[in-house]
């Protein structure tokens, strides 16, 4: 079954200008110039060559805006080698598996969505907004050759064990 996500079509906003078929996942992400923070952490991580992969990735991408949001040092602590373990656990866990549109959402509201790192997200419809764990939908349908990005406002974090 293909894994849905996003918002629904009627609140589905227009692809921004940065958005290209031809480019994958993290050279869209470079090319928005809003994802800077993500950008870093996806490289301390490791995981560049796997979001060049083939896909397709659903990822719920947090602005630089979004991690500013967390607490001071947060992100700096993050980047280091000793916490790159954890670092990518917080990065797979804003990766769904599959490709899913805005237009599918409202068939999850309400509903859990496993994410590449293995624990789940849930989606739910708001006054008209999409919120997945808390964060906010922002834009949707930023499309790329291997999957989409849709972006959110705040840094999503897996649940303890």
């Amino acid at each position: 079954m293909r894994i849905l996500f996003a918002v629904a079509a009627s609140m589905a906003l227009a692809a921004p200008a940065f958005a290209d078929d031809k480019k994958d996942i993290v050279d869209t992400a470079v090319a928005a110039d809003s994802f800077k923070t993500l950008v870093a952490a996806v490289k301390a991580a490791g995981l560049v060559d796997t979001l060049k992969g083939e896909g397709p990735f659903t990822v719920l991408a947090p602005t630089d805006e979004a991690f500013a949001k967390l607490p001071e040092g947060t992100v700096e602590s993050l980047l280091k080698p000793e916490n790159k373990e954890k670092l990518v656990a917080i990065l797979k866990y804003h990766v769904i598996p599959g490709k899913a549109m805005a237009a599918d959402v409202v068939k999850l509201d309400g509903e859990k969505v496993k994410t590449a790192e293995g624990k789940s997200v849930k989606v739910a419809v708001k006054d008209g907004s999409v919120m997945i764990n808390g964060a906010k939908v922002v834009k949707t349908d930023i499309e790329a050759s291997n999957g989409v990005i849709h972006v959110i406002d705040t840094v999503i974090l897996p649940p303890a064990e």
